[in-house]
């Protein structure tokens, strides 16, 4: 058998995406993954095929750097980043009026590769990132059964009332304006209808004979993937979304790093892993105030920069291990506590090891993430534009002394999303829908 995985050109995307796929290795399948030139590396690493499939004009192999994108994309960033300077709402609004080029990029275009490489392919299951539109719709205009995997939080899939793009849910530490809100959530049904109008015209030509969406944003594929812990999903949105399996997460095994190894084993303090991922690290005024809430603590901190200079965090303590990535999995396994943006990675891998989470949500999904981790009350949100050095440095110590209770469901927790891990229950669900169905992808793209 082979599975099909299709991916943007981002190590964020890929990684878990890659990891799901370990589970048709482990049983002796082949694995061919479609995305950019940029993860190549990471493909390789994980002994799968690649197809070049390009979803969007940027890439992003592990650190994201403006003056590493293409004419257009930089600028875009650039403005992204700003935006976050300004506030969640500011922020939220730039991420929505970029939304339709971002998200649906050259859609007809991207649609009929994926159909191509489908019949050259020819796979038995085919799994796609949620946010991988273009791509969505060439599965779906040829009827290619698929599932369809929301790597964020799970609100990137819209359910009920909801808008893509307007939280459904926010930290108590975030309180935006009403006004503020309402023209927010105005613009994003804005951005919804003209994103449907696309996604519409689009499907028409490749298939004419298929219904119309009411609404793109809340499409999945015929299985969905959920990659988060559903302990931590609220239950009546959850009674909510189409036929689905909650993944827990999607934790990689990563490669030996010595350096890395030597240093944890140490024995001395408790480790305080610190990153804001690979696009939010170029907020380097956040990575120094929690630098400087640190310095004081009686710990051992490991902190990746990201794209932000090692000079620009001030003094840097000699016990501390500071370098532009870190082995994200390898340094929680042994960390204490995580002080992260609240990228759905950095979530669910720190729940997988059991460790409690200072949030500084800064973007998207960010927000709902951070709120579900505050109301199950195994960690903490602050404003990353306002806490200051004092205010993060008491949040950390409040967290490293984490009440009994909020301790004994974390450690259920983890050993839960440890015992069964993500890849082997997106398998599962595929395969159950093999045999609910009595179908699955033909080797010629269509359904046997």
């Amino acid at each position: 058998m082979t599975l099909l995985v299709v991916s943007p050109d981002y190590a964020s995307h890929l990684l878990p995406l890659a990891t799901l796929g370990t589970a048709w290795t482990e049983a002796g399948e082949r694995v061919v993954v479609a995305t950019g030139p940029a993860t190549d590396a990471i493909v390789h690493r994980f002994g799968f095929e690649r197809e070049d499939l390009r979803l969007g004009r940027g890439s992003n192999p592990g650190v994201i750097r403006a003056e590493d994108q293409p004419r257009g994309e930089d600028e875009a960033l650039r403005g992204f980043f700003e935006a976050t300077r300004l506030g969640a709402v500011p922020t939220l609004a730039f991420q929505a009026a970029a939304r339709g080029d971002d998200l649906l990029w050259e859609p007809l275009r991207v649609a009929r590769e994926v159909q191509v490489l489908v019949d050259r392919v020819r796979p038995d299951h085919v799994i796609v990132d949620h946010l991988a539109f273009s791509a969505r719709l060439g599965l779906t205009g040829a009827g290619v059964p698929h599932a369809d995997v929301v790597l964020g939080h799970p609100s990137a899939l819209t359910v009920g009332d909801e808008v893509y793009g307007y939280p459904p849910a926010w930290p108590s530490c975030l309180q935006p304006d009403p006004d503020a809100l309402v023209a927010l959530r105005r613009q994003c049904e804005g951005v919804r209808d003209a994103f449907t109008e696309q996604w519409n015209g689009v499907l028409a030509t490749l298939d004419p004979g298929a219904a119309a969406s009411p609404d793109a944003f809340a499409e999945t594929g015929d299985v969905l993937l959920l990659n988060y812990p559903e302990e931590l999903h609220p239950p009546e949105r959850t009674a909510l979304l189409p036929r689905h399996a909650f993944l827990g997460s999607s934790v990689r095994t990563e490669e030996p790093d010595e350096e890395v190894s030597a240093w944890l084993v140490r024995d001395g303090a408790p480790v305080v892993y610190v990153s804001l991922g690979s696009f939010l690290s170029v907020r380097s005024d956040v990575l120094a105030r929690v630098a400087d809430a640190l310095r004081s603590l009686d710990v051992r901190v490991a902190l990746a920069t990201g794209s932000t200079p090692r000079d620009e965090l001030g003094p840097i303590p000699p016990s501390w291990l500071v370098r532009p990535e870190l082995p994200q999995v390898t340094v929680l396994g042994r960390a204490a506590l995580a002080v992260s943006h609240g990228g759905n990675n950095s979530v669910t891998e720190a729940m997988t090891a059991g460790v409690p989470l200072l949030l500084l949500p800064l973007s998207t999904d960010q927000f709902a993430g951070a709120a579900g981790i505050e109301s199950a009350g195994l960690g903490e949100a602050l404003d990353p534009n306002s806490a200051t050095s004092a205010e993060l440095r008491t949040a950390i110590e409040r967290l490293l002394s984490l009440a009994p209770d909020a301790r004994a469901r974390l450690t259920r927790l983890s050993r839960d999303l440890t015992r069964r891990p993500g890849a082997r229950r997106a398998r599962a669900a595929l395969t159950a829908a093999d045999d609910s169905a009595g179908a699955r992808p033909s080797r010629s793209g269509g359904v046997r």
